[in-house]
């Protein structure tokens, strides 16, 4: 009987043992996937980079993918701000008349917009169309062996393909984020003026007077932050697809959502640098 029962103790110590390896096993496994992947895509930056300071370089390329991610996305980018400022009017209004500081909305409002929701909300919007659709280009091209093509006629990939789209989303994504900024602070003027009867000039005035620089200049840099993590996760994800149509669509997926963590992530670590506490 004591034998029997230390040899099922001395079993269950062999199941606990051997869960346990299994799970330090598949947490080995997760990790060196999430190192080879950090590597990967640190490496495809750096060449990336490299090519877009060298020449030669693709004047039509640029500017075609300029008006691609600025001129095009300006519709989405343009409603959402509006309605942004518009919903960030009427619920600042809502939540300031119990304290009686509905003098406030206007300086929420600008804030709001410039330093936060502008940039992350454009890029956010950006990121589902640009990213996505440089994703299933390159993807497609990918696929169907367009890219060996380039090389085959001693035309550089990354010069041709990649560096125009990084140089257009770094320069693109900060205009489009300040005309997404006067957007956003007009829509919270409309609301402000003709539904909350706020006196207008007092309205303008109160957003001039609290709205800094270093408020639209952090918002900015935001934005060319943003652009440039958009277009490298669309070329990246699109560059190392495979599979046929089936990779295609994962590569579109994983571009837009990789882009998005990536934009948070970032926005946090920018407003912590230029707006610590001290």
């Amino acid at each position: 009987m004591i034998r029997h029962r230390d040899s099922l103790n001395h079993d269950f110590h062999d199941n606990d043992t051997g869960r346990l390896m299994g799970f330090l096993a598949a947490t080995g496994r997760a990790f060196l996937v999430f190192l080879e992947a950090t590597g990967r895509l640190a490496m495809f930056t750096g060449t990336a980079l490299s090519h877009c300071v060298r020449p030669p370089f693709y004047p039509r390329q640029i500017l075609r993918q300029m008006i691609d991610i600025g001129f095009y996305s300006l519709p989405v980018v343009g409603l959402t701000a509006l309605f942004t400022g518009m919903v960030l009017a009427l619920q600042s209004y809502s939540g300031f008349s119990r304290f009686q500081a509905e003098g406030a909305i206007a300086t929420v409002v600008a804030l709001s917009i410039t330093r936060e929701l502008g940039p992350v909300l454009g890029g956010l919007m950006v990121a589902g169309r640009i990213g996505a659709a440089m994703a299933a280009e390159i993807g497609t091209m990918r696929v169907t062996e367009q890219i060996d093509a380039l090389s085959t006629l001693s035309t550089n990939p990354f010069k041709y393909l990649i560096a125009p789209r990084l140089m257009a989303g770094l320069a693109m994504l900060p205009l489009l984020v300040l005309v997404a900024d006067i957007i956003g602070i007009f829509g919270g003027f409309l609301v402000g003026v003709y539904r909350l009867d706020f006196n207008a000039s007092s309205y303008i005035s109160r957003t001039w007077e609290f709205l800094e620089p270093l408020d639209v200049i952090s918002g900015l840099v935001k934005a060319a932050v943003f652009g440039f993590l958009i277009s490298l996760m669309g070329c990246y994800h699109g560059y190392h697809s495979k599979g046929g149509a089936q990779g295609v669509g994962a590569a579109t997926t994983n571009a837009v959502v990789s882009a998005s963590i990536m934009i948070l992530i970032s926005n946090y670590l920018i407003t912590g640098l230029f707006f610590s506490t001290k």
